[in-house]
């Protein structure tokens, strides 16, 4: 997961990736991975509340963020609240879900684009869709980017769905 420009980072195992209002699902991925890290019974805590210990996610959030969650009493809450504020009701992450699977459905390889740009563009829209709760198996799309790549690349695809297993090879 590429990080976004300007990200406000902890830079430190000791301290949480901070979020300033922008790239929440980035953000979300990457504070779970650190509450999990720092004792898998604290995301229990999190997802289950009610009891707070409400510290690590107020020390991973912007000025601007905290103002949002300032009434929140615990860390569900707190959780909850950003979760709300940044991919909606169900029914808005509804709609995301259905709009980049469209925009997945429809990716295309651009003319002049590089495999890594395209790699990139490709890596975005799976990380939007896995941090609202949308996961792709991994062999649709391995097949997905053997499907999309110009007819130059036709005997390197040709040779790879021949000699590997696609449903173990990765992206």
């Amino acid at each position: 997961m590429a990080a976004p420009p300007n990200f406000e980072e902890g830079q430190s195992t000791y301290r949480p990736p901070r979020f300033n209002g922008q790239y929440y699902g980035w953000w979300k991925t990457r504070m779970h991975d650190f509450i999990m890290a720092e004792d898998s019974k604290l995301w229990d805590v999190i997802c289950d509340g009610p009891y707070a210990p409400t510290n690590i996610l107020v020390c991973g959030i912007g000025h601007d963020e905290y103002n949002r969650i300032s009434a929140c009493d615990t860390a569900k809450e707190i959780w909850e609240a950003l979760q709300i504020a940044h991919e909606g009701t169900t029914q808005v992450k509804q709609s995301k879900i259905d709009m980049l699977t469209i925009e997945y459905e429809l990716f295309r390889m651009k003319e002049d684009e590089s495999i890594q740009d395209m790699h990139t563009r490709f890596t975005s829209i799976m990380n939007e869709l896995h941090s609202i709760g949308e996961t792709i198996p991994r062999n649709k799309l391995v097949r997905k980017i053997l499907s999309i790549l110009p007819s130059p690349w036709e005997s390197k695809v040709n040779a790879i769905t021949e000699a590997k297993d696609l449903q173990k090879l990765t992206i």
